[in-house]
């Protein structure tokens, strides 16, 4: 495995990504501090995202809105506006590559690119670069911080030392004199269990860390992300493998007022048949349906095989067979605080075989037919025009293109 001798990589992580970007496009929010919530008009849930200001003043993000204004009496709180940020984070990008081309998207607020000779030798002019284009052309109330490193790992947790709008730049001749004095919750992909695991083995710094084998961290991980973990702290051009798709689901937490079963079973229905335009759009099939509910002090969960499908009908089909039975396994009057659905054992589209036994060629198909008729009409018109049943989206909307951190929503989500 190569160990480069110069810094090849940058990441860029902006600074209170939802929360800057309500400030930039909306000036009365400006210098204040911000708290990004699920729903407008309640207090009985948490602030998703909080800008530099609330941040300095000892808000943190998924803190519970009571915790958070007793910290901060003057937060303003302002309901999410998840199409803005995916609208923002399109544009900031297209800024970001006309100076440097990006490598890979890790989140809706964190990038990663490669640098060529030139970017290496003057990292701090790159990211001058890069900053100032933002401010020009986008504003400049969305910061952002940048980390030079070896490769991307080393990078992110550079990224992270001068927040915000800050620059650090990690050579391979200092390393790893940065990196002995951090704890452990600044190292990506060290969680509390895998710390209390590290614990355990007597292995309670970065130095100590560093000083293990490979094969040991990959013993403690129970897989080979341990012997990763340690190649990239030790400067090696570690490569990230492709993930591989799994399922296809969305999740929402119910407004207060809107927490019973039929409303629970209502925006379900809406969740499910918008996972199922995205199982269709990237080309895959599911096999089996997974429904799960959370009550204040419980949580229920059921799953069913599904035939080889992607059509609305199958699809909803299942939910109410699993809804049937949550109906006789809840207690009576639950309260569901949160819900969701998933299509899980994926296939692609182009490995499907037909089923002779559930009449695949013609029941089957003809839904299919008139789902895929479904689509091309919501797609031309741009939103949902046709759907199986009611349509009946929850309060606060952004059902299926909520805030997410780890998938960027594309437009369809919003239909």
């Amino acid at each position: 495995m190569r160990k480069p001798e110069a810094i090849e990589r940058l990441y860029l992580d902006f600074d209170g990504f939802f929360a800057s970007v309500e400030q930039q496009a909306k000036p009365a929010l400006r210098g204040r501090p911000v708290g990004v919530v699920p729903f407008d008009s309640t207090v009985h849930t948490c602030v998703i995202a909080c800008s530099k200001e609330a941040k300095r003043l000892g808000v943190k993000n998924v803190m519970p809105v009571l915790e958070a204004k007793q910290i901060c009496p003057d937060l303003v709180l302002v309901p999410q506006s998840p199409d803005l940020y995916r609208r923002a984070h399109n544009a900031l990008l297209s800024e970001i590559a006309s100076v440097i081309p990006v490598d890979a998207i890790k989140s809706i607020d964190e990038l990663t690119c490669r640098l060529e000779a030139s970017d290496r030798a003057c990292p701090y002019n790159l990211a001058g670069l890069i900053k100032e284009r933002l401010r020009r052309n986008i504003g400049s109330y969305i910061t952002c911080s940048i980390g030079f490193a070896a490769n991307r790992q080393l990078a992110k947790i550079a990224c992270k030392m001068d927040k915000p709008d800050g620059v650090t730049v990690w050579h391979p001749r200092v390393m790893p004199g940065p990196l002995l004095a951090l704890p452990f919750d600044d190292v990506p992909g060290i969680g509390k269990r895998m710390k209390k695991r590290l614990l355990r083995a007597g292995i309670a710094d970065m130095r100590a860390l560093l000083d293990t084998q490979p094969g040991q961290l990959r013993k403690l991980w129970g897989n080979v992300t341990g012997e990763r973990l340690w190649y990239a702290l030790h400067g090696y051009d570690v490569q990230a493998q492709p993930g591989q798709r799994r399922m296809f689901g969305h999740g929402r937490v119910l407004p207060p007022d809107y927490r019973s079963v039929d409303h629970a079973r209502t925006y379900s229905r809406l969740l499910l048949v918008k996972a199922a335009r995205r199982l269709r759009r990237s080309g895959f099939y599911a096999s089996r349906l997974w429904l799960w509910l959370s009550m204040r002090n419980s949580r229920w969960h059921g799953d069913m095989p599904l035939p080889v499908i992607h059509d609305d009908q199958a699809c909803l089909t299942g939910l109410e067979r699993l809804w049937e039975k949550a109906r006789q396994e809840l207690p009576p009057r639950s309260r569901i605080i949160r819900m969701g659905v998933t299509l899980l054992d994926l296939s692609p589209a182009s490995a499907r075989q037909l089923d002779l036994f559930l009449n695949d060629n013609a029941a089957r198909k003809k839904w299919e037919t008139l789902t895929a008729i479904s689509d091309r009409l919501n797609a031309k018109y741009g939103k949902t025009i046709i759907s199986l049943g009611p349509w009946v989206p929850p309060p606060g909307g952004y059902a299926g293109g909520k805030i997410s951190y780890t998938r960027i929503p594309r437009a369809e989500d919003f239909w």
